[in-house]
């Protein structure tokens, strides 16, 4: 089983790789936060670049995308994904999903994955629950994020259930201090929602979302939202000792 150290940024520059799943889902707002801890990023791109590149860093974060974890008979290389996935975090090793990549590391761990039946696509307010506000989440707790999803993770055994909304009560979970999945994005930059909009110009139209509804309201919450992320960013990489 593969042994992960706790960054030391008094040593040589821990190592990071960002998986990421479309260019414009990137770590966003995380990066600058992340380069000033002392983290060498590295992103790869899913589906062509080899994801064994998990096994030995010193952080993995596991981006978001519009592709499903049960699509792997369409996309063949999700096979691939979970299970290097699954070697990483059975180890143990630091590890950060969001949106799709939470629901990779929640099947990695062997909860299942399905559809919500509704795409959940806007800012909505997350409800912590008592674990939750305990957590680096807490900055978050009644504060509208941005949701953009049509399917669900349930809670792995072991993990702990951290937030929720009325469409979706699971939102996030953590096992321990290393593991933690969002199924939300706190990493999205609110002054780029553009290039999301553009992207998903389809899955937007086909969901009935009206995009200036978005942009109008990541201007009215996306500069608190944009602080309280990087708080938990901040408070979850304090816990790791990075």
């Amino acid at each position: 089983m593969a042994r992960f150290e706790e960054p030391c940024l008094h040593g040589p520059m821990p190592t990071l790789v960002a998986i990421r799943h479309l260019a414009f889902e990137d770590l966003g707002l995380f990066e600058p936060v992340l380069r000033r801890r002392g983290y060498q990023i590295e992103y790869r791109q899913a589906g062509i670049d080899d994801p064994r590149v998990l096994r030995d860093t010193d952080l993995a974060i596991v981006l978001g995308g519009p592709i499903g974890v049960n699509d792997a008979t369409r996309y063949p290389w999700l096979t691939d994904e979970l299970r290097v996935l699954g070697q990483r975090v059975e180890a143990g090793g630091p590890t950060l999903g969001i949106c799709l990549g939470a629901q990779l590391m929640a099947a990695a761990l062997g909860a299942p994955i399905e559809a919500t039946g509704t795409k959940e696509i806007g800012y909505s307010a997350l409800e912590l629950t008592a674990a939750g506000r305990e957590s680096p989440l807490a900055p978050l707790d009644g504060q509208p994020v941005l949701h953009w999803h049509g399917d669900r993770f349930d809670i792995p055994d072991g993990a702990v259930r951290l937030a929720g909304t009325p469409v979706c009560s699971q939102q996030a979970f953590a096992v321990g201090n290393t593991l933690l999945g969002l199924q939300f994005h706190v990493e999205a930059d609110p002054g780029q929602l553009e290039r999301w909009l553009i992207g998903h110009a389809c899955e937007l139209a086909d969901a009935g979302v009206d995009p200036c509804v978005l942009r109008e309201d990541a201007a009215r919450y996306g500069s608190g939202l944009a602080s309280r992320g990087i708080q938990v960013l901040e408070g979850w990489l304090d816990r790791l000792g990075g």
